[in-house]
């Protein structure tokens, strides 16, 4: 089980090496499409930087906020208070605040910047369907997330994806005002991969931030396993939830890499570009960790 974090904390830190690569791949490519105005490369980067450090302050009651979580107190459901706070104290975590989400889907999401900010919710369909062994896997491993710092990476990694978008399509549109301007005529290789750039660099990094994303998924589950002891109750709580369901009523797709399982409804393409490996890979690499154990 420890040689599994380790692996997926490795993985997610290349990843997250090569996703700042990129950005600064596809902005040093907008100045030389711009002329080679090194001011636009700078600025660029000085840019994505404050939006960046925005998403990560004000990204968690955003989140809360477009899911219409309810956040409650201890009278309000001891079972679900309860939980949190042993698993907390398991994990020598601080206690975080609580939220139920009023959907019969079976689901769960933790946010937060840092373990001393952070926020667990489930929705109302989990409370109902789960048994105390399951609801304890399902919230260690939301927990594991606040514990291994994963909602800061996931939070990043949205918005480094978001700038790259903008400037794609900023390269895009500036293209077709360019294209009889005779400074960047005299230079189409910088066109050429200006256009190249705006049309594959959004999903190149949307794929990437789901690669980030999966990764910690792993993560979490190997924690939450770790934590209980127990990682027979997450391995029933998958299978409930595979065959019951975990899509949400309100769809918000900017707030899905952030859910214990896909919160959306399928699409083509799905396996691709998911923010969640598929579950039955997630019980099967649960199952081969209980048995190496």
């Amino acid at each position: 089980m420890y040689s599994n974090i380790a692996a997926n904390k490795r993985k997610t830190i290349l990843i997250m090496f090569v996703f700042v690569l990129f950005v600064a791949g596809v902005l040093w490519i907008f100045s030389k499409f711009l002329g080679g105005n090194n001011a636009v490369f700078i600025g660029g980067m000085i840019g994505a930087l404050i939006y960046v450090i925005f998403s990560y302050y004000a990204g968690s009651r955003m989140a809360l906020a477009v899911n219409r979580a309810q956040q409650i107190q201890k009278s309000d459901n001891p079972r679900l208070w309860r939980a949190v706070e042993n698993l907390s104290i398991t994990d020598g975590l601080p206690m975080p605040r609580v939220y139920i989400i009023d959907d019969p889907a079976l689901n769960a999401f933790a946010t937060g910047r840092s373990p001393d900010n952070a926020a667990v919710t489930v929705t109302s369909g989990l409370l109902a369907v789960m048994n105390d062994n399951e609801l304890e896997g399902v919230l260690a491993h939301e927990l594991g997330h606040i514990k291994n710092y994963d909602i800061r990476v996931s939070m990043i990694a949205f918005a480094l994806t978001a700038v790259i978008s903008l400037i794609a399509d900023i390269i895009l549109h500036m293209t077709w005002f360019r294209s009889n301007d005779n400074e960047a005529n005299n230079n189409q290789i910088f066109l050429l991969l200006g256009i190249i750039a705006a049309i594959l660099a959004p999903i190149i990094a949307t794929m990437i931030q789901l690669a980030i994303s999966r990764q910690r998924e792993y993560l979490a589950d190997a924690t939450s396993a770790l934590t209980t002891r127990y990682p027979e109750g997450l391995i029933s709580a998958l299978q409930k939830i595979d065959q019951s369901g975990s899509v949400m009523k309100r769809q918000n797709t900017a707030t899905a890499h952030l859910f214990f399982a896909n919160p959306l409804k399928a699409r083509s393409l799905t396996s691709l570009f998911s923010t969640h490996p598929p579950i039955a890979d997630r019980i099967a690499r649960l199952e081969a960790s209980e048995t190496k154990a």
